[in-house]
């Protein structure tokens, strides 16, 4: 290189990875890494919320995580086919945002007030769920328009290694403010998070793909395009039943682990945030396992490596010191197995789908993959008042190991390099 060009750069551009050398999209994943972050803190401080300040049942957590999971069964098909059609997938992803922020904001304003109520929080986590539906069906097509194809796998890793990240500090953190604000208090902080992510959109203006008119079968393109593609049919169907066993189990996990196990609500964060530098370590090196392996057999390891460790959960028992290891030890390894497939998965998925179907195919993806995740939670409540809530751990983490055997008579275990576009 030129040593005097050399010396005219800032340092940092030799050390960035070459993905965020460009600068929209850097600011495109410092906005998603704050909202991920506040994303970590709701995810516990929600259940806690109805746990401590409601003393919920099982039945109604399953309700609970089942109002925020719905919308994407109700609603994915028809934001996809809506957002291929209208374009303006920043503004979009700007409003729900900022819609997002106001709701949340809600609940602890309604605790202080001594007002808070299942209702309340079975309304927030619907409509949460619902502009979380329309985010990310348009983050699929902002997400091509930012990064150039050769990129795409390491800018997915950036992204989940975001995400990898904020279990390791959101959840330490959500612990935090759990312990000082209560649970409720806490949401405050996610809500600032959103604004954060919105002003972040707001400061780029990528080149978005074409929009296409609406035409006879413009709904249902999305779903045929699914049917029509081995690759992405078997993924779903992997994916999809890993995440309804998966939900079966989370339904239950929160009020398992504070009130069968005992353990405190501030000591739980923390674990689980620690235990989920895992994650971080899968987001590092999945990039050298697609490598090795391949892209498609990397993505098949990870959805054995995801549910597995969770084994360990309801195997969890005795004295605090071998309950708190148990439950550090699941959430390591299975938070490292889920960045091998989400990564991977995310990469093939970027490569194989045109443009012109990318927000109808990702909408069809999510009624199924997100579709059945409340109906796990509801299984999963069900089940925890019928036969108990070990018995039902025990079987959502067997269901989801299950999920991964879709993949080995299909054409995932044959990609090596990423895919080219599938009309």
């Amino acid at each position: 290189m030129n040593p005097e060009l050399a010396a005219e750069r800032p340092w940092w551009r030799f050390r960035l990875p070459v993905v965020l050398r460009a600068r929209e999209f850097r600011r495109f994943w410092l906005g998603e890494t704050v909202s991920l972050f506040g994303d970590q803190i709701t995810l516990l401080a929600l259940p806690l919320t109805a746990v401590l300040a409601l003393h919920a049942t099982a039945a109604q957590m399953g309700y609970l995580v089942a109002a925020e999971l719905f919308p994407a069964l109700l609603f994915s098909l028809h934001a996809g086919a809506w957002i291929d059609r209208r374009g303006r997938r920043r503004q979009t992803m700007m409003l729900t945002a900022l819609g997002r922020a106001a709701l949340l904001a809600t609940v602890p304003t309604a605790y202080w007030l001594g007002v808070l109520s299942f209702a309340q929080l079975y309304v927030v986590g619907f409509l949460v769920g619902t502009l979380s539906v329309v985010f990310f069906v348009a983050y699929s097509t902002l997400f091509v328009a930012l990064v150039p194809r050769e990129q795409y796998v390491e800018a997915s890793s950036l992204l989940n290694g975001s995400r990898a990240l904020s279990f390791v500090g959101g959840q330490s953190l959500g612990g935090l403010l759990v312990t000082l604000l209560s649970a409720p208090g806490a949401l405050v902080a996610d809500a600032v998070s959103f604004l954060f992510s919105a002003g972040s959109l707001a400061s780029i203006s990528p080149a978005e793909p074409p929009t296409e008119k609406a035409e006879r079968g413009h709904l249902k393109a999305g779903a045929r395009y699914l049917l029509g593609s081995p690759i992405v049919r078997a993924s779903l169907l992997a994916t999809a039943t890993i995440n309804f066993f998966n939900f079966v189990f989370w339904a239950l996990f929160i009020l398992y682990a504070t009130r069968t196990l005992g353990v405190h609500p501030g000591v739980l964060g923390v674990v689980l945030g620690a235990a989920s530098v895992g994650g971080v370590l899968g987001s590092l090196v999945t990039g050298a396992i697609s490598r090795r392996i391949g892209v498609g057999p990397a993505f098949a390891l990870g959805c054995f490596l995801f549910p597995a460790p969770l084994l360990l959960v309801p195997l969890a028992g005795g004295p605090e010191w071998r309950i708190l290891t148990f439950l550090f030890l699941a959430e390591l390894f299975s938070g490292f197995g889920v960045m091998v497939v989400d990564i991977s998965g995310a990469a093939i998925k970027a490569a194989l789908v045109p443009d012109r179907l990318r927000a109808r195919v990702a909408g069809a993806y999510m009624v199924v993959n997100y579709g059945v995740r409340p109906l796990g939670a509801l299984v999963g409540g069900a089940l925890g008042s019928w036969i108990g809530l070990r018995p039902t751990l025990w079987i959502a983490t067997a269901g989801a190991i299950a999920g991964g055997l879709w993949l080995l008579p299909s054409p995932v275990m044959r990609i090596r390099e990423l895919p080219e576009v599938e009309e």
